[in-house]
């Protein structure tokens, strides 16, 4: 029985592993599983397992739904540098800017305009890096 859930584990944290490659690119994945130690080991298994996988991967939603929510609530929260982030992942998961300006417009709305200034910051830098 161990084994078995050894397997489950293994296959979960491979196949996390590769949504987080095709969300942020592999060459950054890569260079941050490159770079665990033992402290932050555990927390890089949990993302993969739990996040990347077992959230990510679900049916349920699309991954630019997902994307867009991951903007919304990073923005909400004043998570820059992880908004940053998130918003490569949602242009490389095919969200357009005009949805992410739509996306940060309704922050404005629920969440309010100092969150949203900072997201509308962030996405400019976001969008300049990226070319566009």
């Amino acid at each position: 029985m161990q084994d078995m859930n050894k397997d489950s584990y293994e296959a979960r944290h491979a196949a996390g592993l590769q949504t987080r490659r095709e969300l942020f690119g592999a060459e950054i994945t890569d260079k941050q599983m490159a770079s665990m130690d033992d402290f932050i080991r555990p927390l890089s298994e949990l993302l993969n397992t739990y996040c990347f996988n077992d959230v990510w991967n679900r049916p349920g939603l699309a991954r630019p739904t997902r994307s867009m929510l991951n903007v919304a609530m990073l923005c909400a929260l004043n998570r820059g540098p992880e908004l940053r982030v998130h918003l490569h992942a949602a242009v490389t998961n095919g969200v357009t800017k005009s949805e992410i300006q739509e996306v940060l417009l309704q922050v404005a709305v629920y969440c309010g305009v100092p969150a949203a200034v900072e997201g509308f910051r962030v996405a400019r830098e976001v969008f300049a890096d990226r070319g566009g």
